[in-house]
């Protein structure tokens, strides 16, 4: 009896040293990135099996919010934060938070109008137009003309847009902003702005199903979430003048200028780049880390995962329908984690 006894504490001494040993990190964000995150975690977690980073998805408001707040450990946003969420936070931690840019991606203009399959192309004056309020007919000319072989209805469109706080939402509106003075004007950009127009839906999954059931409406989402579901999208008109099709490659050839030029905080916009195959609806999905941490376990285990995603982690995105971070970016990332400590 005494050695099972024996046995038993043994083991219970073994588990506690175990359990001690174990790391625990929280994060909470941009849905946009989760399906590489949750490939990055579990791969990372091969690595090193005491580590567990977990993500909320949650949309890149919530991430800011809750980073500001020290609810989690990091956040995931794709609209950078801005000088005031900057400011609000180093003045309650006072420290500063890091911008790290992980993956690209891009955002696609979704529809639904019935007996119409043909990949629509839109001109930006179309899209802002649409999202204002002004283009209300499937038929109007600002859409029939770069589409003269498709028979459009004149039926009324149905804007769908984003309810929460989302980076895809960002990426639209930052987007709009630069080609559009009157959106720049009266609505501007952010994870959540004053909509001229539409019906709201929570994540890319409510504003897909709005669309899906809503004849003769259009939308907005991540273009991994439309590759994943089957969602047709159109074309965009670029800088260049060029309708270019979302892709990997052109997203990637979106952020090839800002690589050259990517200032030290990176936070950097791509929207409406530059380049006969540039993708202009492009963005970076950032994690957002606190310079300063009390925990120094946690600040290791977590630089040395960044370290991976932008190494070893950038091998998983293609597949995943993620464009791979260009190497220039890579290199600045690599030496701007020394200012996590």
């Amino acid at each position: 009896m005494k050695r099972i006894v024996g046995i038993v504490l043994v083991l219970v001494g073994v588990s506690a040293v175990l359990w001690a040993d174990a790391l625990s990190i929280n994060g909470a964000g941009a849905t946009f990135p989760f399906p590489i995150y949750s490939k990055w975690f579990d791969e990372y977690h091969k690595k090193d099996s005491k580590l567990q980073i977990n993500y909320q998805p949650i949309g890149s408001g919530g991430g800011i919010k809750q980073v500001t707040e020290g609810t989690v450990d990091f956040g995931g946003t794709d609209g950078p934060m801005n000088d005031e969420q900057l400011k609000a936070y180093e003045e309650k931690h006072k420290s500063g938070i890091l911008h790290f840019p992980t993956v690209l991606g891009a955002v696609v203009p979704t529809y639904n109008i019935p007996g119409v399959d043909a990949s629509l192309k839109f001109t930006p004056a179309a899209l802002a137009g649409i999202f204002l309020g002004k283009v209300t007919k499937w038929n109007d000319p600002l859409i029939a003309e770069p589409n003269k072989d498709v028979k459009l209805p004149a039926e009324d469109i149905v804007v769908v847009h984003r309810a929460d706080g989302s980076g895809t939402t960002y990426c639209w509106t930052d987007y709009l902003s630069k080609v559009s003075p009157e959106w720049k004007d009266k609505v501007g950009k952010g994870t959540s702005v004053n909509w001229p127009v539409g019906l709201g839906g929570k994540g890319s999954e409510g504003v897909t199903g709005t669309v899906k059931n809503t004849p003769n409406s259009i939308t907005y989402v991540e273009l991994i979430y439309a590759e994943a579901n089957k969602i047709p999208y159109g074309e965009v008109q670029n800088a260049d003048g060029i309708f270019v099709k979302a892709s990997l490659g052109a997203v990637s050839a979106a952020a090839a200028g800002a690589a050259k030029d990517m200032p030290e905080d990176f936070r950097v916009s791509i929207t409406n780049a530059p380049g006969k195959t540039s993708y202009p609806i492009s963005t970076f999905t950032w994690l957002l880390i606190p310079e300063k941490f009390s925990d120094t376990a946690k600040r290791d285990a977590l630089k040395g995962f960044v370290k991976w995603a932008l190494s070893d982690g950038q091998n998983y995105a293609e597949s995943l329908s993620y464009a791979k971070l260009p190497k220039e970016v890579v290199a600045k990332e690599l030496k701007a984690i020394n200012k996590i400590q």
